[in-house]
C-alpha cells in the first residue's frame, strides 16, 4: 500500500513488466556469463579449490573479477585476510552501481531494495540502466527476473567449469578471456543507441579512457575505474546541462 501511495505522489506509473520479461532481458548476457563463468571455474579448479568450494564461492561472492583474483591468491598461498580485503576493494564499484539504480526503486521497502542490491552485477546493471530510459521506476518483478536468471546462470557456469576444468588447461586459447569485454561492448552499444545523445556519450567515453589510464599509473586499476566513473559522469552532466 505504501509503495502505491509513493508512486502516486511521485507521478510514477506502476510498471506492468513481469518476471518473465526480466528473464528475457537477461538473455543477451547469458552467453558471456556462461563463457566467463566457465573460465572462472577452470581457473578456480586449477588453483586447488574443490567443486564444493567453487560452488560456495560463486554463490557467496558472485563476482567474476573477484573470483579470478581469489583463485590467483589461493594458488599463491595468500592469507585469508589479504584475500578478503583485496576482494572488498575490487568490488567497491558496486557502491556506484547501486547508487545509480537506487532512484528507480525508492517506492520499495529497504528490505526489498537490499535483496535487489545483493544481486546487482556489472552486466545486470548495464541491462537495467538501459531499461531506465524515459522511466521514473523499474518493475520489481522485472528486476528479480533479470537478477535471478544471471545469478543461477553464473553458478551453473562455475560448476561446469570446475567439473570439466581438468581437461582444459588453457582457456585463453578458446577465447574465453574475451567473453566479458565482448559482452560489455554489446551492452554499451545498446545503451548508446537508445539514448541518442552520441556527442555527450563520446565525450564521456573519451574522458573515462584518459582518466583510467592516468589514474592507473598512480594507483590500482580498481581505483582508476572508480575515479574515472565519478569524474567522467560529472563531466557528462555538466556538458548536458550546458548544452
Amino acid at each position: 500500500m505504501q509503495e502505491n501511495v509513493y508512486i502516486e505522489r511521485q507521478g510514477v506509473e506502476k510498471s506492468d513488466e513481469s518476471f518473465l520479461q526480466g528473464v528475457k532481458a537477461c538473455i543477451p548476457t547469458l552467453l558471456g556469463y556462461l563463457s566467463i563463468g566457465f573460465a572462472a571455474g577452470v581457473v578456480e579448479k586449477t588453483s586447488g579449490l574443490s567443486i564444493l568450494e567453487i560452488t560456495m564461492l560463486s554463490i557467496l561472492v558472485y563476482a567474476g573479477s573477484a573470483q579470478f583474483i581469489a583463485a590467483g591468491m589461493v594458488a599463491a598461498n595468500g592469507s585469508v585476510m589479504a584475500i578478503i580485503f583485496t576482494i572488498f576493494f575490487v568490488n567497491l564499484r558496486h557502491l556506484l552501481l547501486s547508487a545509480a539504480l537506487s532512484p528507480y526503486f525508492r517506492h520499495l521497502t529497504p528490505l526489498k531494495n537490499l535483496f535487489i542490491g545483493c544481486l546487482i552485477t556489472d552486466e545486470t546493471f548495464g541491462v537495467a540502466i538501459n531499461q531506465t530510459a524515459d522511466k521514473k521506476a523499474i518493475s520489481e518483478k522485472w528486476m528479480h527476473g533479470l537478477n535471478v536468471t544471471a545469478y543461477l546462470n553464473w553458478i551453473a557456469a562455475n560448476i561446469a567449469g570446475a567439473f570439466f576444468g581438468q581437461w582444459i588447461t588453457n582457456p585463453e586459447r578458446l577465447g574465453l578471456d574475451f567473453a566479458l569485454p565482448a559482452m560489455f561492448i554489446g551492452l554499451l552499444v545498446l545503451q548508446l543507441v537508445s539514448r541518442r545523445k552520441i556527442m555527450i556519450d563520446v565525450i564521456v567515453v573519451l574522458c573515462s579512457v584518459v582518466i583510467v589510464i592516468a589514474v592507473t599509473k598512480l594507483v590500482s586499476g580498481s581505483a582508476g575505474v572508480i575515479v574515472a566513473t565519478c569524474i567522467a559522469s560529472l563531466i557528462g552532466m555538466v556538458v548536458e546541462k550546458w548544452k
